[in-house]
Formats: C-alpha cells, sequence, structure tokens
C-alpha cells in the first residue's frame, strides 16, 4: 500500500480503535513521537494496551496518555524512574496493568512478529519472577524460557526524515525501538521533521524502508 501524508496527526490516529495494541517509540523522551500522542489524546481511543521501553515520563507525551485513563496496560522494560509518577501512582492504585519484559526481549519478541516468528527460546529471565508460568527448555546444557512475539495494530514512531516514498532515517538514539516497531503493526504512522523528495535520502542510509510505513506526518 502507498504511504500518505494526512493534513495532520490527528487524521493520522483518526482510526486507532479502542481495545488496540499501540507500539510507541522512544527511549525515555529520545524519539518519543509526541505529536501522535497528543493527537491519540484527543482522540479518544480507550482501552489501549501500550508498548514502549519505558510508562511515561513527567506529565507529556506517553504519561499524558496514561493520565486521561485510557491505557488498560503497559508492556515495558522500565517502568520506575524519577519522574515516572503518573505510572507509579495508577498502578499502585491497581488502574492499570504492568507485563514487565526485559529490555532486550522487548525488542526481540517484537523483531519476530515482524519476521513472522511464532515463538523463541531466550535465556533471559530463567529463575525468577517473569519465567513464572512459561515453556522452559534445557537446549545444549542451558536453560531457555519460550517468549512469543508481541504484535502491534498500531505503531507510532518518531523519525528524523522522510522521503515520498515513505523511507525513514533517525537521528542518532531517537532511533531505538522505531525500527522494530515498524515491522510489527498492522498500521505504522511516523512522525518526522521533514519530507523530502525521492532519491534526497541515499538509499544506503535508510534505516526504515517505506514498504513498512504507512502514514507520515510532519511535526
Amino acid at each position: 500500500m502507498k504511504v500518505t501524508f494526512p493534513e495532520s496527526a490527528d487524521a493520522a490516529v483518526a482510526d486507532v480503535a479502542d481495545g488496540s495494541t499501540v507500539l510507541v517509540g522512544g527511549f525515555g523522551p529520545a524519539g518519543m513521537p509526541y505529536v501522535l500522542i497528543d493527537a491519540l489524546i484527543r482522540q479518544g481511543a480507550t482501552d489501549l494496551t501500550i508498548v514502549n521501553n519505558n510508562a511515561g515520563n513527567g506529565d507529556t507525551g506517553l504519561a499524558a496518555l496514561l493520565s486521561k485513563g485510557r491505557v488498560r496496560k503497559v508492556m515495558c522494560s522500565f517502568p520506575r524512574q524519577h519522574d515516572s509518577w503518573v505510572f507509579d501512582s495508577l498502578y499502585r492504585e491497581g488502574r492499570i496493568e504492568l507485563e514487565l519484559v526485559p529490555q532486550g526481549n522487548l525488542a526481540e519478541r517484537m523483531r519476530a512478529a515482524g519476521a513472522g516468528i511464532g515463538a523463541f527460546f531466550c535465556p533471559t529471565g530463567v529463575g525468577t519472577p517473569l519465567a513464572a508460568g512459561k515453556e522452559t527448555r534445557e537446549i545444549a546444557g542451558r536453560t531457555y524460557v519460550l517468549e512469543y512475539p508481541i504484535h502491534g495494530d498500531v505503531a507510532l514512531i518518531g523519525a528524523h526524515r522522510a522521503d515520498r516514498a515513505g523511507n525513514l532515517v533517525y537521528r542518532k538514539t531517537a532511533r531505538n525501538f522505531g525500527p522494530v516497531m515498524a515491522t510489527a503493526a498492522d498500521l505504522v504512522v511516523a512522525e518526522v521533521r521533514e519530507v523530502v523528495d525521492i532519491g534526497a535520502i541515499d538509499p544506503e542510509v535508510v534505516v526504515t524502508p517505506g514498504i513498512y510505513v504507512d502514514r507520515v506526518v510532519v511535526s
């Protein structure tokens, strides 16, 4: 499907449904698609499952979405830090669910979804509460735990630049989870600083090919 360029972030997320699993790029604030998240807040979708490295920072971005009561569950690797008071309060009050996923597992589970892998065995988490209830297997003398892919209905990612074919490049650490999330969701919406003509981005430096991107919004 050809990439489209909605006239606004609101138009880009207008069809996000209640109950969706939404993959949100960002490592803390780095690479966080703030404009798309604000549009999702205005759009009103609720009962969401959010997948992100963190569980929100301060009162903006992902934290603002959580504060509106729109999120049923968070899947992340780092839910607590000095400015995660929104999530912390909701969790202590029993108003939000948490699935804690080691950071490498989080990335690999999304990569598996994008690659069509049904499940994989990983040593991370073996012998800890994170492996409780999961299948384990000994392979070559080492114990592994079975992990399943994380597939998104929607991915909201932040990139630096896109061309008219939807090819994306990122800026430094803002790259983080965006590329893998773009492969793992049915609908991928990218927030970028600028859009350039086809050919203006060297094909050798494209990180996310446009075939994975459905919509591009200039922030």
